[in-house]
């Protein structure tokens, strides 16, 4: 229904699904209205979820939701960006307020910081200066140091809440893990100081599955309004993070990677042809970084994640 809401009955609007949300890219056509791109732009986006995705020759798009690709980066490389940025800008920037301006005085936790989201928020973190501690195992902290955290706790070392419980409090907690997370991550935080916890990972889609599109919303609803409510009364703030599209963040991106800032990581780079075994390796967690897949086809060369 998100997908297409308003041809729901037209024979095969839907099928085959394409999957991938990142894409970099050459722009073959653009429509009328479009005046900031023109034919044979490079560019990158994070396709909405309300779209087919990326793993296909060719990609539609709105004009909002595109931004001309960093100069530096190939196109295998910038299919590494586009969503994990817009996520992390979504929750970091959006949600919790962070900016180039106020990030200085900042200390921030990033659980879970050696997958897509965690490497691209500590560099955008650092070269806002703020001070980054991030939650990793033992053989993903020179990856993370190496992009700028500034201290590291090995989850694998023992109870990780004992560890953090030692340090000064933060400012902003962002959560990739989820789980039993939210039981003690939130006494991490400075309270009454407007402090805020954003987790990624959220019952939203779940509790749809479960339970429809109607009464879903409205226990997702309900869910972060108790939450919020519950955390607000002891002096800090609960949301949730999702990604959103967005164009105009990815230009500021785009400026950060060019100046050096910002750099894709990059675990494993697939042909179009091994797509499954691609998703198989997605799937095995611990990810240090994004997977991306090369497709060639009638639009020339370009990325997809």
């Amino acid at each position: 229904m998100k997908r297409d809401p308003l041809n729901l009955n037209q024979k095969g609007s839907e099928f085959p699904l394409v999957l991938g949300r990142d894409v970099s890219g050459v722009v073959m056509e653009c429509g009328l209205d479009v005046k900031y791109f023109k034919e044979g732009d490079e560019v990158w986006a994070a396709i909405p979820p309300w779209k087919q995705g990326s793993l296909a020759e060719f990609v539609c798009l709105s004009a909002n939701e595109v931004s001309l690709k960093p100069k530096s980066l190939s196109h295998s490389a910038a299919a590494a960006l586009p969503y994990v940025a817009a996520t992390a800008w979504s929750a970091l920037v959006n949600t919790c307020g962070l900016t180039l301006e106020n990030s200085a005085e900042k200390r921030i936790l990033i659980l879970g910081g050696s997958g897509g989201v965690g490497t691209f928020a500590i560099q955008m973190l650092k070269a806002w200066g703020g001070h980054v501690t991030v939650t990793c195992s033992k053989d993903a902290e020179r990856l993370v140091r190496g992009l700028g955290a500034d201290h590291v706790v090995d989850y694998s070392a023992g109870p990780v809440e004992l560890a953090l419980g030692t340090l000064e409090k933060f400012d902003v907690i962002l959560d990739n893990v989820g789980g039993d997370t939210e039981s003690w991550a939130l006494g991490l935080l400075k309270p009454w100081s407007g402090a805020k916890y954003v987790t990624l990972v959220t019952p939203f889609l779940q509790n749809t599955d479960l339970l429809g599109v109607a009464d879903g919303m409205m226990q997702t609803g309900i869910t972060v309004a108790s939450k919020a409510l519950k955390h607000l009364c002891k002096g800090v703030h609960y949301r949730w993070g999702f990604f959103i599209p967005n164009g105009a963040a990815l230009d500021d991106i785009s400026e950060m990677v060019d100046a050096g800032k910002i750099r894709a990581v990059v675990e494993a780079e697939f042909p179009f042809s091994q797509v499954p075994q691609a998703f198989q390796k997605v799937e095995e967690g611990h990810a240090r970084g994004k997977t991306v897949v090369q497709v060639t086809g009638g639009g020339g060369d370009h990325a997809g994640r």
